[in-house]
């Protein structure tokens, strides 16, 4: 068992990637700090999860919020090993169309976010000297893509996020990457017009959306140990798409 013995901290864990990363990482042995905005939904994921899935409401965005949060993580569960920035919202719109106070709410989840919490845990594992920090970016961080200027600068913050954190971290025994997802199923896509999807499919060399369990299995294998010499990097778990 990969993560046996390991608390893995993992936000918008309540459904989507977050719930299938946690529902595999919990089959390899962890205990999950699950984080999510949605209280209702945490308490669906504990009917299905049982003890190893611990809830813990949090809104990323808030930083107080966060960071006494993250005590009482520590508080209940010891230590966290590995955190996992995962929550992420999208409003997408043409830029000329995009009101100002939705780019700011999706940088305040996708980008602050990820600082709030992984400011919150990372002078926890560099006192235990060890650690794994794995960022949420996209696809559309590294090409771009139509109607998402504030999601796509959301994702590019964050690889320029993890590569900074790669070299700040290491000295202490963290490693930083992140995943670069295409089009997945989940929540989020599920409202997406059939023509939009079929056009993304045909333009993915594999032909088909990736499914949740997909990038789950990338998340778990750069959380391991088999992972020992990897930071830094991007991995783009995408099917071969062309954006």
């Amino acid at each position: 068992m990969r993560m046996k013995g390991k608390t893995v901290l993992i936000t918008g864990a309540a459904s989507g990637i977050g719930f299938a990363m946690a529902k595999r990482f919990i089959e390899e042995g962890a205990v999950i700090a699950a984080c999510d905005y949605n209280e209702e939904a945490l308490e669906r994921a504990k009917k299905e999860m049982g003890d190893f899935y611990h809830l813990y409401k949090m809104d990323v965005s808030k930083h107080d919020e966060v960071k006494e949060m993250v005590k009482k993580i520590i508080s209940d569960l010891d230590k966290i090993d590995v955190l996992v920035n995962n929550a992420g919202v999208t409003k997408d719109n043409f830029l000329v169309k995009m009101p100002e106070n939705d780019f700011d709410a999706v940088i305040a989840v996708n980008l602050k976010g990820v600082y709030n919490i992984t400011k919150a845990v990372v002078p926890y594992m560099m006192e235990r000297k060890s650690g794994v920090i794995l960022n949420a970016s996209s696809v559309v961080g590294i090409y771009g893509n139509i109607g998402q200027t504030n999601y796509v600068a959301s994702k590019a913050g964050v690889i320029g996020m993890t590569k900074t954190w790669a070299k700040e971290f290491a000295r202490y025994g963290i490693r930083v990457n992140a995943i670069a997802p295409g089009f997945i199923k989940t929540p989020m896509t599920s409202k997406v017009p059939q023509k939009v999807i079929d056009h993304m499919n045909s333009k993915t060399p594999l032909g088909r959306m990736g499914e949740a369990i997909e990038i789950a299995n990338a998340y778990l294998f750069l959380a391991s140990d088999e992972a020992s010499y990897i930071t830094g990097q991007v991995l783009g778990v995408d099917g071969g798409l062309v954006v």
